[in-house]
């Protein structure tokens, strides 16, 4: 009988530990996040646009923990979306010559894609483009969790 106390206990805490751990990983990005770029923010970027595309939240491998939704704007310095993204850490923007949807495709494609920087917020981002990127090489933009290699979202802007 006290055995079974004692395993009882001790798996119960367990799965209290577990749990914690889980929304630990969950809330720390969206608790060191940076205040999120404002709208008139974005709306500028989005002014100077040369293409737009949407994030969707019904990619084949989006679900409910790794989205995206909104309009991104592709400009000549900065790449902007009004929207939102899953939380999530260690976010990261890519350019690619193909349309993404999947981990798999992400993975075979990964080589000829152009990491372009961080996405540090998730409600609106921008992130600014390396110098001399011609954006006429690419026709997606992928968002990326490098910590646990998901697919986030991807939107086709050319």
């Amino acid at each position: 009988m006290m055995m079974k106390k004692l395993l009882l206990l001790l798996a119960s805490h367990l799965a209290v530990l577990v749990v914690g751990f889980g929304l630990g990983i969950y809330a720390l990005p969206i608790l060191t996040a940076p205040p999120a770029p404002s709208a008139a923010e974005v709306h500028a970027h989005a002014a100077q646009a040369a293409f737009k595309g949407q994030f969707r939240r019904d990619l084949k491998d989006s679900d409910m923990l790794h989205w995206g939704e909104g309009e991104l704007s592709v400009g000549p310095t900065a790449i902007a979306l009004m929207g939102e993204i899953a939380p999530g850490p260690a976010y990261k923007l890519y350019l690619s010559r193909e349309f993404v949807e999947t981990e798999a495709d992400f993975h075979r494609l990964k080589p000829g894609m152009l990491r372009v920087g961080d996405v540090k917020t998730f409600k609106n981002f921008i992130v600014p483009l390396p110098e001399g990127v011609d954006l006429a090489r690419y026709d997606t933009a992928i968002v990326w969790c490098e910590s646990f290699s998901q697919f986030i979202s991807a939107a086709k802007y050319r």
